[in-house]
């Protein structure tokens, strides 16, 4: 049956409301939603194939913004999936956000069966509730940071897994730990009670996953280091100017990355959503300068493209 969606007098209140607070709070959001209502949306650069990707061995694509789709032997997971052209507060009938720059390399529907959803924290650049309905399936688990599986139909999947920071769960293959990273979990101004959490995902057959969620600098990867280096570090590194409280800077996250041991880096949050000042290649660059001689182990670089570890 095909869904229709309808605004009520009340509903229109609401939105209208919700509107004008969110004017009164920040009229440059506003400036930048009207700028952005016919601006097109730049492809991706590339178009990565997972359903060729064998079941042996690990792989990995960047599909925009902090999605990532991995493989590890045969067990298929996706990091924080956002695949709208829009993030922000779903009204039914419209999303009330920011428009995406570059399209994902990927749609919901061009996706292989999801084994596992991994979510860091509720902020809706990375809690896409349109796009996690589009990926409920009941062989599909989520893992997700503690207090935030109301957001999205938790029923609606196999399992769903709250976790607070050093707490673990296995599933299938994998082994994912939490782990506390520096940012904030607040979906809107009053709920700063939800979790928010990096995540270390562990194979049974001793390939290690570095996956950042959102941070800003912070010692805690320091303790992450082993003796086994991990494989892949999934590091943000933009939207730091001016919000470098919260987000890390391209620097930083090259330097945290090393510090937890990674052998090779996958950078996120950027190219995708204009949500700070620095200009659209600005981090990608710099994380390029900070590496230096070892650029060679920044796997991914541009959105759509994939690698095999």
């Amino acid at each position: 049956m095909r869904r229709r969606y309808w605004v009520s007098g009340a509903g229109a209140v609401t939105a209208a409301g919700l509107a004008t607070a969110a004017y009164r709070v920040s009229p440059a959001f506003w400036n930048q939603f009207g700028r952005e209502i016919g601006r097109p949306v730049l492809p991706a650069d590339n178009i990565p194939n997972p359903k060729e990707w064998p079941d042996r061995g690990v792989y990995a694509a960047w599909l925009g913004h902090a999605t990532v789709l991995l493989k590890i032997d045969g067990f298929t997971l996706i990091t924080d999936p956002v695949l709208g052209e829009r993030v922000g507060i779903d009204l039914g009938f419209f999303k009330l956000g920011l428009k995406r720059l570059t399209a994902p390399a990927l749609r919901s529907y061009e996706l292989p069966a999801i084994d596992l959803v991994l979510l860091s924290h509720a902020h809706m650049d990375h809690m896409d509730t349109q796009t996690i309905r589009s990926l409920e399936s009941r062989k599909t688990v989520v893992v997700t940071a503690s207090k935030t599986s109301d957001i999205f139909r938790a029923s609606r999947f196999k399992r769903t897994h709250e976790l607070a920071w050093d707490e673990r769960v296995r599933i299938g293959p994998v082994e994912i730990r939490a782990f506390e990273v520096n940012h904030w979990g607040a979906r809107m101004r009053t709920d700063t009670y939800r979790g928010y959490n990096g995540y270390v995902i562990e194979s049974e057959s001793g390939r290690r996953i570095l996956f950042a969620g959102d941070t800003a600098r912070t010692n805690a990867f320091r303790q992450l280091r082993s003796s086994k280096p991990f494989d892949l570090a999934i590091f943000p590194i933009g939207a730091y100017n001016p919000w470098i409280r919260f987000h890390c800077s391209p620097e930083e996250a090259w330097r945290m990355g090393n510090d937890a041991g990674a052998e090779r880096f996958l950078p996120v949050h950027h190219q995708t959503f204009q949500l700070s000042r620095e200009p659209f290649l600005e981090p990608i660059e710099r994380f390029q300068e900070a590496a230096g001689r070892e650029a060679g182990r920044i796997a991914v670089r541009a959105i759509g493209q994939e690698i095999r570890l």
